[in-house]
């Protein structure tokens, strides 16, 4: 990671909601959930939490380094419908060599609808790339 990253250091970073990242289409052949209601999923917004700190962590990066998400702690305590915009507020709240811990709050104009702490592991993008490919091909895949 390049230097500047500094504990304390917030961003925001802000979204509309599509239709298609509510919770009856989060996963196409979850039949039990067709009838579920048109609200933003967790799913969705646990990826925006990531989205958001991704956005804020990038200009840190070093020449084919990347992040993966690690660990969430994460409530989601109020339903969005798609169309509304959601800002997503990041704070670094530590950095411990290759790992950044992240306070996360969403709001969505009118309610807080989700907030806690995201964890962020720096990865080299082409040892990691070999990893999953020696997987692959132990499953045969």
């Amino acid at each position: 990671m390049k230097p500047g990253l500094q504990i304390g250091a917030r961003a925001s970073f802000s979204r509309v909601i599509r239709p298609e990242e509510v919770v009856p289409r989060l996963f196409p052949d979850a039949r039990v959930m067709d009838d579920m209601p048109e609200v933003l999923s967790s799913a969705y917004m646990i990826g925006l939490f990531e989205w958001a700190c991704v956005e804020q962590l990038a200009p840190f990066y070093e020449d084919g380094e990347c992040s993966l998400g690690t660990a969430f702690d994460l409530t989601h305590c109020a339903p969005t419908p798609p169309g509304l915009t959601v800002t997503v507020d990041t704070e670094v709240q530590s950095i411990d060599g290759n790992f950044i811990w992240f306070k996360v709050r969403g709001h969505d104009g009118h309610d807080l609808i989700g907030e806690g702490r995201h964890l962020r592991g720096l990865i080299g993008k082409e040892r990691f790339e070999k990893r999953v490919a020696a997987k692959r091909l132990e499953e045969g895949a």
